[in-house]
């Protein structure tokens, strides 16, 4: 089963042996929040508070953002300005490629170039 945005959240946090005290010092939040947010009570944060938290983690920020069910601007505008690169999401989308098959799809883009 996948991991949620919060139990990701504790699992990095744990990793730097962080206390949710110091994790919402540094990221400028209450300590509530924290727990709230690792215990699934609330739903992710704004995307500039998850890039926050990478940032103090020092965790991959596209991850962290997927989970928590958001975009990061560039990506936004990507997709908001360009029909096609919509397009092929949706249809990389319908197709259901497997990790193995998303990881060749993206050698084969870097090719093109």
């Amino acid at each position: 089963m996948k991991q949620t945005f919060g139990q990701t959240l504790k699992v990095l946090r744990q990793s730097k042996n962080f206390s949710q005290r110091e994790l919402a010092k540094k990221a400028g939040v209450d300590f509530t929040y924290i727990s709230k947010l690792e215990n699934d009570r609330l739903p992710p944060p704004a995307v500039d508070t998850v890039v926050r938290f990478a940032e103090i983690l020092e965790a991959p920020e596209d991850v962290l953002l997927a989970l928590a069910g958001k975009l990061n601007s560039d990506l936004k505008d990507i997709i908001t300005n360009s029909p096609e690169a919509l397009k092929f999401l949706n249809e990389a989308k319908g197709m259901g490629l497997t990790s193995d098959e998303w990881g060749l799809l993206t050698k084969n883009l870097k090719n093109l170039r």
